[in-house]
């Protein structure tokens, strides 16, 4: 068995990881799985208006954060924010391939709200957490109908549930959430503005080779064939995982929850085009001014060579 151990996820992220888990496909594929919680003992942020941008942030406050430190082997992240990660890294990390979730996240407003279309968002304070992907999605929805020199985010905590009770305080106009969370909320009588799908990576350590990424891509395609198979029987985790810590969400039933927002399907190579594209538009807004070629942030040895096995 060859050890392997992750940074946590939650299932809005992870779902696959946590099946295959759960399940024994891991075990099944050689593979001894160690989880460490990249959330213990990490600084609570708080929602701060005057900062407008990731420029002079930490990337690395929750995912990365003890793979940086040497305490696990590999994460996962969206795939906007693991680029400006990997730019970053004190280790030499690089993303290996794209996970297996597409990952939904939403811009909800407050039930007394006057913005009931993305274009009355313009000039109106939307807080997301830097680094993580539905600040990015964020970008994007709002791009699609506002100018950009009307698009007003500002810095609001990592999680969900911290930035829906900032929303409800009237701290900000708007913010983004994932699942359950979004669920929560229009349940309380917020509603969604616009919201959108997203793609995340895996990054790993030059520890993680091809043959261990095969590996676990097999048990993880395995996973994602089993929730494809029956999505209603895995909507529990995302009442399990954070109900323990969050009454609100432990009164969830499973039938609160939509099984259209829980998108799976087998990991794969970041095509190249996309790769990109998504490098010339993290360009546009002044990110990953380091870099000269999405190429240099993905070992793309490793990850041609792990998809060529499955």
């Amino acid at each position: 068995m060859k050890r392997l151990v992750l940074e946590s996820t939650a299932p809005f992220q992870g779902l696959p990881e946590l099946v295959a888990y759960d399940e024994g496909l891991f075990e099944k594929e050689g593979l001894d799985i160690e989880w460490v919680d990249r959330d213990a003992g990490a600084e609570k942020k708080k929602t701060v208006i005057d900062v407008t941008s990731p420029r002079g942030l930490n990337p690395f406050t929750s995912h990365g954060r003890l793979f940086e430190q040497g305490q696990a082997d590999m994460y996962n992240a969206c795939e906007w924010g693991n680029y400006c990660r990997v730019q970053e890294t004190g280790i030499k990390s690089r993303q290996l391939g794209r996970r297996a979730i597409i990952a939904y996240g939403a811009i909800v407003v407050p039930p007394a709200s006057p913005v009931y279309t993305p274009q009355q968002l313009a000039n109106r304070t939307v807080g997301v957490p830097f680094y993580f992907g539905t600040h990015y999605l964020a970008l994007h929805l709002l791009e699609g109908f506002v100018p950009r020199e009307a698009i007003r985010v500002c810095h609001a905590p990592n999680g969900s549930r911290p930035r829906l009770a900032s929303l409800r305080r009237g701290e900000i106009e708007a913010t983004t959430l994932t699942e359950p969370y979004i669920t929560l909320a229009e349940k309380q009588g917020c509603r969604t503005i616009c919201s959108g799908f997203f793609h995340g990576t895996e990054v790993g350590s030059e520890r993680v080779d091809a043959q261990t990424y095969a590996a676990f891509n097999r048990a993880v395609r395995e996973a994602v064939r089993r929730i494809n198979a029956d999505k209603r029987a895995y909507l529990h985790y995302f009442i399990d995982y954070h109900g323990p810590d969050d009454p609100e969400i432990a009164a969830l039933t499973i039938d609160d929850l939509r099984e259209s927002r829980l998108v799976v399907c087998d990991p794969a190579p970041i095509p190249l085009d996309e790769m990109q594209r998504t490098f010339d538009w993290l360009k546009s807004w002044g990110m990953l001014e380091g870099t000269a070629s999405p190429v240099d942030l993905v070992d793309l040895d490793v990850q041609r060579e792990a998809h060529a096995a499955l």
